[in-house]
């Protein structure tokens, strides 16, 4: 979508203190098969300057007719009011109480002593007109006679007025997409202020098929037509016979083509031939005063300008978008972003394909796009998982997401606003939590330094948490990868090594570290062998020695004491003897020996001692 920006240069001579106005800015905008009508009335019984001081009364109502054909329906209804002084805020519409939403005030200064204040009202009636539709509406109670009996300058300087109208946008099927713009404030011209510039940006014509703006201003004289002028893009505006071009405030409502619409205009000007197809700025210039051949003297009309309204011809998408969640896992760099594409507000589709750019910081962390044409008032929920790059350091971060941006601030699709097409939404890394360690546990060796662990025996150490997983490392505990799935059964190659516990927490997880110990635990010494080649107990097979106390020496003797066997963890006794002066190499007879098992260990100082039967 495009916005519109108006800029207002004022020049202003001579005021003796600051000036009171109200910028007039969008209001609103409708995007459809929209237009708009206008109706009502002066509260003046007749023009000012044309009869001696407060001889033209306020009257106390007036009425205005709506009719709207069958296929017109009612989108929008604002009600305006407008009077000397500094406001009334309660009136009846047919009787109905009305509140204003706001109030607008501008002041002037006919001389230096006097101070003047003017004042308009809106409110939103758009129920009431659906309700009541097409009928005569009855203004009333718009009571401004304290402030002309109290301040004579008004009657004095004949800029004592009051009147309302109310404006309505309908749709028509039958109507092209048209985008209707209404800008509202209250903005003042005069003797002071002669000239105002308001410019209309990105405004983005289509088609200049019927373009039309409209004004509602006040305090406009048909009698007071000096320096006057309304110009579009250069061109001053008329619409002949009720709207000279020099005489564009004078009292008169195009809707209806009356001319006694006193203190007040409702008019609107076709404006297709002062537009181009492709114009991107519009420029309207208001100009009030000059010289009177007659007197010499500067004049001009007092004109409060409180509302512009523009239908242009703009078949344009709107591409909006929305962070609906952004969600990431403990520990995780990875954010996964679920998303909102809208199109409302607009008169085209938002085309397939248009670029959607994701930013921290201005650094583009991950782009997507559109998947379909999205209609108008339509949306597409799309979902998207980005893992940050390491510049970005800080776990808090704004995360912006751009429509119609190629990672490079570049958009391709025309809109009808362009700068709503970013949403930012706080997010945040949760980091991984610092580890805990626990104590080692332990294993008896079974093996070149390999044991068979229970790893469930350390949830003793962290009883107040549930839904524990184990893994080998850090980065798959972080990854969700590899989870040692029968911890009772952990084998371990090797030793010392820690596994890594899972515990879900509150806010994230907990990890724990287990150390992970293997001891050479005492070994068991059978009390007998049969070295028989039957493949069954044909060694000296103590259990928990070879491999695990790699330098040990076994010792056998015979029962006179002589050393019959030498062993090492590469040697073990079969029977044979490889010590003494005879039978070394030849199987020892049946009987008792006994054997000294010198570990090596420092956990051992004491060797084992004992006897073993052989037998065949």
């Amino acid at each position: 979508m495009q916005r519109i920006i108006i800029t207002l240069l004022i020049f202003i001579f001579g005021f003796p203190s600051i000036g009171i106005c109200q910028d007039i800015d969008l209001f609103a905008q409708f995007n459809g098969r929209y237009n708009y009508t206008a109706i009502g009335n002066t509260l003046n019984s007749a023009e000012n300057n044309t009869t001696s001081l407060c001889e033209t009364l306020i009257l106390p109502e007036s009425n205005a007719d709506l009719n709207l054909l069958p296929n017109q329906n009612v989108i929008a209804a604002y009600l305006y009011w407008a009077g000397s002084g500094l406001g009334d805020t309660e009136v009846k519409l047919n009787n109905t109480l009305i509140n204003a939403d706001d109030t607008y005030i501008v002041n002037y200064f006919p001389n230096t002593n006097t101070e003047l204040f003017y004042f308009s009202c809106y409110a939103d009636i758009t129920n009431q007109i659906i309700t009541e539709g097409n009928t005569n509406y009855n203004f009333s109670e718009l009571d401004i006679s304290d402030t002309l009996l109290s301040v004579p300058g008004y009657c004095s300087g004949s800029t004592n007025f009051a009147g309302w109208s109310i404006y309505v946008i309908y749709e028509d099927t039958a109507l092209p997409l048209n985008q209707v713009n209404l800008f509202q404030g209250l903005e003042i011209i005069n003797r002071n202020v002669q000239e105002k510039v308001i410019i209309l940006d990105n405004i983005n014509v289509l088609d200049n098929d019927d373009a039309k703006i409209g004004f509602l201003a006040w305090e406009g004289d048909n009698s007071l037509n000096f320096g006057e002028s309304i110009s579009i893009n250069g061109n001053v505006l008329s619409n002949p016979p009720l709207n000279l071009p020099n005489n564009a405030f004078n009292g008169t409502n195009s809707f209806t083509g009356a001319t006694n619409f006193y203190n007040g205009d409702l008019d609107f000007y076709s404006i297709e031939n002062n537009i181009g197809i492709g114009d991107t700025q519009v420029e309207i210039k208001l100009t009030t005063g000059a010289i009177d051949p007659n007197s010499g003297n500067l004049r001009a009309d007092l004109i409060i300008l409180n509302n512009i309204i523009t239908v242009l011809n703009s078949q344009l998408p709107d591409a909006t978008p929305s962070i609906n969640s952004i969600s990431n896992d403990c520990g995780s760099r990875t954010m996964n972003i679920n998303y909102t594409v809208f199109n409302l507000n607009s008169t085209d589709f938002l085309p397939a394909n248009t670029s959607i750019a994701f930013y921290i910081d201005g650094e583009l962390i991950g782009q997507e796009q559109t998947q379909n044409n999205i209609p108008i008032n339509g949306s597409e929920i799309g979902i998207i998982a980005i893992t940050l790059p390491d510049t970005i350091t800080d776990n808090d971060f704004i995360l912006e997401m751009v429509v119609d941006d190629d990672g490079m601030g570049n958009g391709t699709v025309v809109e009808i606003i362009e700068t709503n097409n970013s949403d930012l939404e706080r997010a945040n890394l949760i980091p991984l939590p610092e580890i805990i360690d626990l104590d080692e546990l332990l294993a008896c060796d079974i093996g070149f330094n390999s044991a068979t662990f229970d790893l469930t025996l350390a949830l003793t150490q962290i009883q107040n948490y549930s839904n524990f997983k184990f893994y080998n490392t850090i980065e798959d505990l972080q990854n969700d990868f590899d989870e040692i799935l029968n911890p009772e059964v952990f084998e371990s190659q090797n030793t010392p090594k820690s596994v890594f516990i899972k515990a879900d927490s509150s806010i994230c997880f907990d990890i724990f570290r287990l150390p992970l110990t293997t001891e050479n635990c005492p070994p068991i010494v059978p009390q007998g062998f049969s070295p028989n080649n039957d493949g069954f107990n044909d060694f000296f097979k103590i259990q928990g020695l070879y491999t695990i106390f790699e330098k040990h020496e076994l010792f056998i003797y015979n029962r006179y004491g002589t050393l019959i066997f030498k062993g090492n963890d590469e040697l073990k006794w079969f029977g044979l003897s490889n010590r003494g002066l005879t039978n070394q190499g030849d199987l020892i007879p049946v009987g008792t020996y006994f054997y000294v098992l010198e570990l090596n260990d420092d956990n051992y100082d004491t060797p084992l001692t004992g006897w073993v039967y052989v037998n065949y």
